[in-house]
């Protein structure tokens, strides 16, 4: 059976109306990063590359393109938040993403209540019922396979507070569907919502 290829060598472009790697690479969950400069402003920012990569101890990472704000503090404080995403707060985290100076909070700017860490001098989104504290662990700047520099920052850190609400457990498990999280699709519109209509179940082999 023959099919048809859309076929390129990202070096030389895509040749496509967008890019279509953030739509192949998707949806994804969105990094909703909490972080306060030296100067005690608050910062948050929704990032789109982002994920949880180790269990034990938990670590998850995000990656900006560019040195911004958040990369900034957390590289000087060693510390930030993560807060989960969900269909009611889409629009503040959209919000939070403007491009704004470093002297904004945007906490204010996206009219969200501010929650303090427990165990890091952190905020965090007092209204999303998902919240890590985590430590800075690694800060990368990734490389092209030259080995060239690019502007872009890979944070790692490591959750070591988790805020759950507890309206979102049932005998003891995490319900996933309930919070409504939103996820990151592509293209500069597309986000997706996980919906219990979506869900199914298979086990791995034995």
């Amino acid at each position: 059976m023959t099919e048809d290829w859309h076929f390129y060598e990202p070096v030389n472009g895509h040749g496509l109306a967008h890019d279509p790697l953030n739509a192949i690479v998707a949806p994804r969950p969105i990094g909703w990063i909490g972080s306060r400069s030296r100067a005690g402003v608050n910062n948050l920012a929704p990032y789109s590359f982002f994920n949880l990569f180790n269990y034990r101890p938990p670590l998850i990472g995000f990656s900006s393109q560019g040195w911004k704000d958040s990369v900034a503090n957390i590289a000087e404080t060693k510390v930030f938040t993560w807060n989960l995403a969900t269909m009611d707060l889409a629009e503040p985290m959209n919000a939070s993403a403007a491009m704004v100076e470093a002297e904004v909070d945007e906490f204010a700017l996206a009219g969200l209540a501010v929650a303090e860490g427990r165990v890091v001098a952190a905020p965090r989104v007092a209204a999303s019922p998902v919240s890590f504290e985590c430590r800075l662990t690694q800060l990368i700047r990734l490389e092209t396979k030259e080995g060239c520099e690019l502007d872009q920052w890979l944070v790692i850190g490591e959750a070591v507070g988790v805020h759950i609400a507890t309206a979102m457990i049932d005998d003891g498990i995490y319900q996933t569907a309930r919070a409504r999280p939103i996820l990151r699709g592509g293209g500069p519109v597309d986000y997706f919502e996980v919906t219990e209509g979506a869900r199914f179940e298979m086990r791995r082999p034995d």
